[in-house]
């Protein structure tokens, strides 16, 4: 039985990104793995040991994303497809989730599909629980610990506001991760040339024998933050003084 992790490249996080008087952002830093999907790869690598099938890792989109699944490759994941059609805007969740759930099918034998928690640079997992649906199978978010995968039975601990919630499902079963799931292991020196060298295919909606929804989203334009005014003061003095300064200055901006 496989497992299937879904991973995307996205700008670093540490990258400065602007947007252009067209409307479309960029950014000074190269592309990387999407930092949830790290969590989601290594993962995808110890659970198919555990069900002693391969480890697949599936980006929808266009060739930037191929670097995420050398990556992938890198780690120690046995394989790597992309899914890329005119059809398919990736902005689109119902039209990533239709391509990914072909994709899904087209590997066959898979018993469970991984994803990050979300996609950093659109702050969207949507497309995991659409995924899901597309596939009628059922769904885990926020999973910080995989507790056992036995006798066709996911069993997992996933993170609450309040605290934490044991459950579990029949696989195959989709889920989404938390940092808190493992410690995402580096690209080994092998791995590295192995996915330089890596042939990776690249589907698109007919060769999964799949049709795109009608198109429903579509990104029209993106807009600067505002640029905000900020002054910094510096207080001196003794501690009992500057904390009676800082009171002072807190409600004068009515904060407390």
């Amino acid at each position: 039985m496989h497992v299937v992790v879904f991973t995307r490249s996205t700008p670093d996080t540490a990258a400065r990104v602007t947007v252009g008087a067209n409307g479309a952002p960029s950014w000074d830093a190269d592309l990387v793995v999407n930092p949830w999907d790290e969590y989601a790869l290594e993962e995808a690598i110890v659970r198919a040991k555990a069900l002693e099938g391969k480890a697949y890792a599936v980006t929808v989109g266009g060739d930037a994303n191929t670097q995420s699944l050398r990556h992938a490759i890198g780690m120690g994941l046995d394989e790597a497809a992309r899914v890329e059609d005119a059809a398919v805007n990736p902005a689109d969740s119902l039209a990533y989730a239709t391509a990914a759930a072909a994709a899904v099918n087209k590997i066959g034998d898979v018993g469970l599909v991984i994803f990050g928690k979300e996609s950093i640079d659109v702050g969207s997992d949507q497309h995991a629980y659409q995924t899901a649906r597309k596939l009628g199978w059922p769904v885990i978010s926020f999973v910080s610990k995989i507790l056992s995968l036995e006798g066709g039975v996911i069993k997992a601990e996933r993170m609450l506001d309040g605290g934490k919630q044991v459950v579990s499902a029949k696989l195959p079963v989709v889920i989404t991760v938390t940092k808190e799931i493992n410690e995402p292991r580096y690209p080994s020196f092998i791995g590295i040339r192995k996915a330089n060298k890596a042939v990776i295919p690249v589907w698109s909606l007919a060769d999964l024998g799949a049709t795109a929804p009608a198109a429903t989203l579509a990104s029209q334009t993106f807009l600067p933050l505002p640029v905000r005014d900020i002054q910094t003061e510096f207080i001196s003095g003794e501690p009992d003084e500057m904390a009676a300064k800082l009171v002072e200055k807190l409600l004068e901006e009515k904060v407390l």
